[in-house]
C-alpha cells in the first residue's frame, strides 16, 4: 500500500514542528544522555538526524522539533517512526527535555502529528511504553482512542503495546 508523505511543517497552538536540522545535535544529543543509558555526543545524535531524514525521504514519516512560537529553544520531539512497528503500522514516539516536562507539551504535539499520520492513509498506529513510564502512559491516556493490545518483554523489562485505528473513508 502506498501512503501520502507527512508534511515538512505541523503547528499547535505553542509549537511550530519542524523536520530535525543539523543544528539539533547538541540539544538532541543532551536530550538522549538523559535517557540515562550512556552518554550521546553530537555526532551520534547527527547520525540519527541522518537516519530520520532517510526514513522521511523513503518513507515520508520521521521526527518533529518541538519549536516554541515563542522563539525559545525546542523542548523535544514527537515522531512517527518504525520501532516496534512498521512502515504500513508505524509507532508514535515522543520525548521532551527535562525543563519541558508537565506542561502538556508530549500531548500537544503527539495529537497533531497523530493526525497527520492518520492523514497519510494509515488505519493503525501503535505506541509501545514501558509500565513504569507513567508520564508517557498518561500522554495516551489524554490523547484517547488507544486501547492496550498486550504487553511484551525483553532485557530491559515489560513493554504495553498500545494501538489506536482509525478506518479512513475511500473517495
Amino acid at each position: 500500500m502506498t501512503f501520502a508523505p507527512m508534511p515538512d511543517q505541523l503547528a499547535t497552538e505553542r509549537f511550530l514542528l519542524t523536520r530535525e536540522r543539523a543544528t539539533d545535535a547538541d540539544w538532541l544529543a543532551e536530550l538522549f544522555t538523559t535517557r540515562g543509558t550512556g552518554v550521546v555526543t553530537p555526532a551520534m545524535a547527527q547520525e540519527r538526524i541522518a537516519g530520520m531524514h532517510a526514513l522521511t525521504r523513503d518513507h515520508g514519516i520521521g521526527a518533529y522539533v518541538l519549536r516554541p512560537r515563542d522563539g525559545g529553544p525546542p523542548a523535544g520531539y514527537a515522531a512517527i517512526v518504525v520501532g516496534r512497528g512498521t512502515v504500513e503500522e508505524p509507532e508514535l514516539a515522543y520525548e521532551l527535555l527535562p525543563e519541558a516536562r508537565g506542561r502538556g507539551y508530549a500531548t500537544e504535539a503527539a495529537r497533531c502529528v497523530l493526525g497527520a499520520a492518520f492523514a497519510t492513509g494509515r488505519e493503525r498506529i501503535w505506541a509501545t511504553v514501558r509500565t513504569w513510564n507513567t508520564p508517557s502512559l498518561r500522554v495516551l491516556e489524554k490523547l484517547g482512542g488507544f486501547r492496550v493490545d498486550r504487553e511484551t518483554t525483553d532485557d530491559d523489562g515489560v513493554v504495553r503495546w498500545h494501538v489506536r485505528e482509525e478506518r479512513t473513508v475511500s473517495p
